[in-house]
């Protein structure tokens, strides 16, 4: 029996990528993004490729209230589900405090809580199957650059609900892994939403957003990187719960993980402080 796998922004970036690797290797893929002419194209390719290829279209912003309904219909009209990789996301880069209300909350509605809602709308299927939940994640949900804070803040929740949910798993057989990719040549890059500086942050978020921009081609890695290490712990019996992709990704978590120890180690002495005597 072939897999069934269900895939959010599988209309570009890696989530394309994904789609059509799996679709490739003959599972059912549950397409799912807002553009219903991509997912259409992504399915006619398919079927021409392999006559009778399953490919469920699911056009769909998994921030509308009845997103989690309509996963789980799709998922029960499949049967089974086996593989899901929770990949869409939405970039929004500017000082914190000037994100206001709106952009805060469509960055964690997306982000945080429509990664939720397809969570809910699929781990029944996913725990029955004893299969395997992808968690597209960042480099910055390690740590934030200037301008990268409510962003960052999203992975970061990302990373921490995914490994939680990874222990909840555990008795069932069902594995998470949480992917954390370094900058990468998607659409992504160019979709980013970003408030211009004030003055006051020209020297720091101004400054971090022009030296970005100023990135050589050569310095976005190829994405398809991403996509074959997601197919890689997809067949891994025993997946690593985190996986850095691309050397930035992985010298930068290493950069912070050392910088949070070394400040760890250097003010242990707080948590001796003696009580008061008598206390």
């Amino acid at each position: 029996m072939s897999s069934t796998w269900l895939i959010t922004g599988a209309t570009s970036g890696f989530g394309r990528l994904v789609a059509e690797r799996a679709l490739s290797a003959g599972a059912h893929v549950i397409a799912v993004g807002r553009r219903g002419d991509r997912l259409a194209a992504l399915a006619d390719r398919a079927r021409r490729a392999t006559p009778g290829q399953q490919v469920t279209t699911v056009p769909l912003d998994i921030t509308s209230p009845e997103a989690e309904e309509a996963l789980a219909t799709a998922v029960r009209s499949a049967g089974r589900l086996d593989v899901l990789v929770n990949n869409a996301g939405y970039g929004m880069f500017g000082s914190v405090e000037q994100i206001g209300a709106a952009e805060a909350r469509a960055v964690f509605d997306t982000n945080v809580l429509a990664n939720l809602a397809v969570l809910r709308a699929t781990l029944p299927a996913l725990r029955a199957a004893r299969g395997r939940i992808v968690q597209l994640s960042s480099l910055l949900g390690q740590f934030a650059w200037p301008s990268a804070g409510l962003y960052a803040a999203s992975k970061g929740a990302v990373e921490l609900f995914s490994e939680a949910l990874a222990h909840e798993l555990a008795p069932t057989g069902a594995k998470v892994t949480i992917i954390e990719p370094g900058t990468f040549a998607t659409e992504f890059a160019a979709s980013l939403h970003v408030v211009a500086p004030s003055e006051v942050y020209v020297p720091s978020v101004g400054k971090f957003l022009t030296d970005f921009a100023a990135l050589p081609p050569e310095a976005f890695g190829d994405p398809e990187t991403v996509a074959d290490a997601i197919m890689a712990v997809t067949a891994m019996a025993e997946p690593p719960l985190r996986l850095a992709v691309g050397a930035d990704a992985v010298e930068g978590i290493r950069a912070s993980l050392r910088s949070r120890l070394a400040e760890l180690d250097r003010w242990e002495s707080f948590a001796h402080v003696p009580a008061e005597e008598g206390a």
